[in-house]
C-alpha cells in the first residue's frame, strides 16, 4: 500500500517519539527498580493518629523497632492525634509515595470514611496497604453491682428497664461506640449512651458504678476481669478469645455479631510494588517471632498475617460494613 507522502513523512516523527517514550518509561521503571533495592536508604517515619503510651502506640514502636532491626535504618515513630486519627491518614496521603512516610492503620479508618463527611482523602483509593499486624475483638464487660450474668439476661433487663441502663464509650468513633452502636442495631435495646473523651476515665467511671456497660477492649479491661472487678459477658469477635476460653462470643447469642479491630502499616498510593512487597515480607516474618507474638497476645490480639491484596479486600469489606451500620444509626462525628 503506497502512503500519501504527508503520512510517510509524518511515520519518523511518530516512530521518534514512541521511542523518547519507551525510554523515559523504562528510565523510570528502572528508577523505581533501583529506589526498591536500596531501600531503606534513611529512616523512616511511622505515623500515628494517636497519642503516646495508647495501643496503637505501643503498635507502631513494636512493629517499628522490628523493621529497624531487620532493615537496617531507623523506624521512628511520629504521633500526630486529632480527628480520630484522620490528620495522620491525611498527612501520610500527602506524602511522597517513597516509602519512607507510612500509616499505623487501624479499623477506625475503615469507619471514619462514613462517619466524617469531607475527608480529604479516600482510605480505599489513596493508600497502597502494606501488612497486616494483628486483629483482636472488644470484650463487653459490666460493673458486678448489675444483676445481669449473661448476655441474654442483659437483653431481657434492658428491654424490661428501657432507658435505665448506660453504656459507656470512648466516645463518638471509638471503638467501644461502635461495637455498641452494633449491639444496638442488632438487639434493640434502649440504654442511655454516656460518651467520654478516652477508655481510660470509662473505665474509672464503670469500675465506680457512675455507669454499667461497656465494650472494652481487652488491654483495658482483662485485667480488672480476672481481679473480679468488672463482669465479662461476651467478647466481641466471632469466635471465643484464647485469653478468656470460658467466655462466650456475642455471636453465639447473636448470629453475624463481629466486631473486632485490625491494626496495620499503609503507605501512600502509588509506593512502589518492590517497596511495598519488601515491608510486606518484613512484617510478616515478625509474625513469626515469638517476641512480637507474645508481646501481642498480651495486649489480647492475635497476630494477622496477609498479602497485600488481601489486606486490601479487608480494608473494602470493613469500610462498607461499618458503612451501614453508620448509615443505619444516622452517626456522625462530634
Amino acid at each position: 500500500m503506497k502512503l500519501p507522502r504527508r503520512q510517510f513523512l509524518q511515520l519518523p516523527a511518530a516512530a521518534a517519539a514512541f521511542a523518547t517514550a519507551h525510554v523515559a518509561m523504562s528510565h523510570v521503571a528502572m528508577s523505581r527498580v533501583a529506589m526498591a533495592q536500596t531501600y531503606p536508604a534513611r529512616p523512616v517515619r511511622i505515623i500515628s493518629g494517636f497519642p503516646p503510651g495508647g495501643i496503637n502506640d505501643t503498635y507502631a514502636r513494636l512493629i517499628g523497632g522490628w523493621l529497624s532491626e531487620r532493615l537496617g535504618q531507623q523506624f521512628i515513630v511520629e504521633n500526630q492525634p486529632g480527628a480520630g486519627g484522620n490528620l495522620a491518614a491525611e498527612s501520610v496521603a500527602r506524602s511522597a509515595p517513597d516509602g519512607y512516610t507510612l500509616l499505623l492503620t487501624t479499623s477506625a479508618d475503615a469507619w471514619n470514611a462514613t462517619l466524617y463527611d469531607k475527608l480529604s482523602f479516600n482510605i480505599v483509593r489513596d493508600f497502597a496497604p502494606v501488612a497486616t499486624i494483628s486483629r483482636g475483638p472488644g470484650v463487653l464487660v459490666v460493673n458486678p453491682s448489675l444483676p445481669a450474668k449473661s448476655v441474654p439476661e442483659l437483653i431481657a433487663d434492658a428491654k424490661s428497664n428501657p432507658g435505665k441502663i448506660t453504656v459507656a464509650s470512648a466516645g463518638i468513633g471509638s471503638a467501644p461506640y461502635m461495637y455498641w452502636e452494633l449491639f444496638r442495631s442488632m438487639t434493640g435495646v434502649d440504654m442511655v449512651h454516656v460518651p467520654y473523651r478516652g477508655g481510660g476515665p470509662a473505665v474509672v467511671d464503670l469500675l465506680g458504678g457512675q455507669v454499667q456497660v461497656y465494650f472494652g477492649t481487652f488491654a483495658s479491661s482483662i485485667e480488672h476481669v480476672r481481679a473480679g472487678r468488672l463482669r465479662a459477658l461476651a467478647v466481641t469477635g466471632a469466635t471465643r478469645a484464647s485469653v478468656l476460653p470460658d467466655i462466650p462470643a456475642l455471636a453465639e447469642f447473636l448470629p453475624g455479631y463481629e466486631a473486632s479491630i485490625y491494626v496495620g502499616i499503609a503507605a501512600p498510593r502509588d509506593t512502589p510494588a518492590a517497596i511495598v512487597d519488601t515491608l510486606n515480607q518484613a512484617i510478616n516474618l515478625a509474625l513469626t517471632d515469638s517476641r512480637i507474638t507474645q508481646r501481642i497476645a498480651q495486649l489480647g490480639d492475635a497476630p494477622l498475617s496477609l498479602s497485600t491484596s488481601e489486606f486490601a479486600q479487608l480494608v473494602v469489606d470493613e469500610t462498607e460494613k461499618w458503612r451501614k451500620v453508620i448509615r443505619t444509626a444516622n452517626i456522625r462525628a462530634e
